[in-house]
């Protein structure tokens, strides 16, 4: 416990906080509304613009985001205009997306080390302005769910019965989708771009199993998602081993503990 004195492993509590509270409530979003694969791309897309930002030496976060940006404004359009099942066309995207991220990282000439942070995460080298990014988008996301709780909710339930009442689902759609991307741009450096979507996914796939109340399941995955980042940064401090793999695997069985026990599961099997 005497490493809770240093400064670098403050920083990364608080960034563990946050990350727990951004990726418990986006969670939700992604989860109720069936779209995991959706988020799997935007991660995958965002690696791929950290990686082509290391190799041409421009800012990691600028071009991670404008890369979700280009994949979160496609995919809609261009499953429409195909004829292809969503799940198709998010696969191409997928794909494309995890070929660029491997031939950007063959094309770094010098250490891949940086690169690999991106990967895998690296959350105790974490700085103030990392810290300051986290605090900003983990509000910005608590506020949008909290001013229009009511169109996000709509929107969970059923996308086209909330366009029949009169709500913009389209556009909050896209909000999400925008916001879905934002988020995991600045969370990169935490669990690293291959795990990243886990740490949105677990938490709240565990709340999942416990309630059918929406209000509860944004708290419980909050709960869990904060949890996890915090057992996984102690425990990854504790054996020496990488932090953003402890935090999913924690979070893994997190989701394990909650589905064997689910009130939910056990009431279907009577």
């Amino acid at each position: 416990m005497e490493i809770i004195k240093y400064a670098f492993f403050q920083k990364a509590l608080v960034a563990c906080v946050l990350s727990g509270i951004a990726c418990g409530i986006i969670g939700v979003w992604v989860v109720v509304m069936r779209i995991s694969f959706i988020g799997v791309s935007i991660s995958h897309s965002a690696f791929a613009g950290s990686l082509l930002a290391i190799l041409i030496k421009k800012p990691v976060q600028l071009f991670s985001f404008i890369f979700t940006l280009i994949t979160s404004s496609i995919l809609g359009p261009f499953s429409d205009r195909t004829q292809l099942h969503p799940e198709t066309s998010m696969g191409i995207i997928f794909s494309l997306t995890l070929g660029l991220s491997f031939l950007f990282l063959g094309l770094i000439p010098e250490s891949k080390s940086e690169a690999l942070n991106y990967m895998w995460g690296s959350i105790l080298t974490v700085d103030i302005l990392d810290i300051y990014f986290l605090f900003a988008i983990t509000i910005f996301v608590f506020f949008f769910d909290f001013l229009f709780f009511r169109e996000i909710k709509a929107l969970l339930f059923n996308r086209e019965l909330a366009k029949a009442n009169g709500f913009y689902s389209t556009i909050f759609f896209y909000l999400i989708l925008y916001i879905l991307g934002l988020s995991i741009t600045f969370l990169l450096k935490i669990v690293g771009g291959l795990l990243v979507y886990a740490l949105i996914v677990n938490p709240a796939s565990s709340a999942y199993q416990i309630t059918y109340n929406i209000k509860k399941m944004f708290f419980l995955s909050v709960i869990f998602g904060i949890l996890s980042t915090i057992s996984g940064l102690f425990i990854s401090s504790t054996l020496n081993i990488p932090t953003g793999a402890s935090i999913i695997l924690f979070s893994g069985l997190l989701f394990v503990f909650c589905f064997l026990f689910s009130p939910k599961r056990r009431k279907n099997e009577k």
